[in-house]
């Protein structure tokens, strides 16, 4: 990375804390080395241990986590502070290619919104942007952001409603499947075919001549996202910049029990399939529980929403780079 584009990067991430300091949320600094994560089948985790000191009562080495988000910690200091709150950060990922699009470890800017949803979130993100676009910025980076719901992508893209063929069953979306082209194996679950057909047919499609947020994800992907009134959906945004996913928005699931289902039912296939298992808190569910307020009082965990935004694509798209390793001081080979 020349001398230029590390000032670019530099300034990005200083005007990145001016915005959010100035909405008064607290920077936080939270450890990337963790006994215990939150369990997402969906990525791989590096693994590593502590090794005591010689002469330690307790030399038996204690395995840690690199985190893949500092979000395990960040719940935790919500509880506690009731504030809302921002971390840009190191993050890591096992199993990831290294060049274009990925890097097994980036650089995350996540942030959480006290009394919001992720229909607050997505205009705050809209607000951050326009802080750091310059007045010249193409029409391909600039809010306001298109909203197209989860529903309307495969309408529109896949050819049928998502919903409808959820409710069928996995035979339903198979045959969707097999309607474009593709042969899925037989055994499929429906998240399974789901993801299928979005990687496939709605990913490639979306609009990129400007940013475009994917909104109202199905319930049956699990996530710590609220469901939605409608029992059908999450209250859940992606962010697409020129076709490449930026930003994933939760309205944050703050029900202890719902919370305890989902890290019960989570681990398990974490458990079993994973390259890299990794412990996994089987109390995490208790920093939902409500707590003693001034006087007494008991108050529930806040309602929030938060936002896992990856640095490194937004600074790519940003200085108008193809590639994430452009942007890297020091790229993985």
């Amino acid at each position: 990375m020349d001398l230029e584009l590390l000032r670019y990067r530099a300034e990005i991430i200083r005007k990145t804390r001016a915005f959010f300091d100035q909405k008064n949320y607290l920077e936080t600094d939270t450890p990337v080395l963790a006994p215990d994560l939150i369990p997402e089948s969906c990525l791989e985790v590096f693994g590593t241990s502590y090794i005591p000191p010689e002469g330690s009562s307790a030399r038996k080495p204690r395995p840690y986590w690199l985190v893949p988000s500092p979000e395990i910690w960040m719940k935790r200091l919500i509880a506690d502070h009731r504030q809302s709150i921002y971390q840009i950060g190191k993050c890591f990922r096992n199993g990831e290619s290294t060049g274009r699009l990925h890097s097994p470890e980036f650089t995350m800017l996540e942030y959480y919104t006290m009394d919001a949803d992720y229909r607050d979130s997505l205009a705050i993100t809209e607000e951050l942007f326009s802080r750091l676009l310059p007045e010249d910025a193409p029409e391909d980076l600039r809010p306001p952001f298109l909203r197209i719901s989860m529903e309307e992508a495969f309408s529109r893209w896949a050819g049928f409603s998502l919903y409808d063929a959820a409710a069928e069953g996995p035979r339903a979306m198979e045959d969707e499947a097999r309607k474009l082209g593709l042969d899925p194996p037989p055994g499929m679950g429906l998240e399974a075919l789901y993801n299928l057909i979005f990687v496939h047919a709605v990913e490639p499609a979306l609009p990129g001549d400007r940013p475009a947020a994917l909104t109202d994800y199905p319930a049956f992907v699990p996530c710590l996202a609220r469901r939605a009134q409608d029992g059908k959906t999450m209250e859940r945004w992606e962010l697409y910049v020129r076709g490449i996913e930026l930003a994933n928005c939760y309205s944050e699931e703050t029900d202890p029990g719902t919370v305890r289902e989902f890290f019960t039912a989570e681990g398990a296939e974490k458990n079993k399939s994973a390259m890299v298992p990794h412990g996994i808190d089987s109390d995490y569910w208790k920093t939902f529980l409500p707590r003693k307020g001034p006087g007494g009082a008991e108050l529930p965990y806040p309602r929030c929403s938060g936002v896992a935004l990856g640095m490194d694509r937004l600074i790519m798209a940003l200085a108008g780079r193809k590639t994430i390793d452009s942007v890297l001081p020091f790229p993985m080979d």
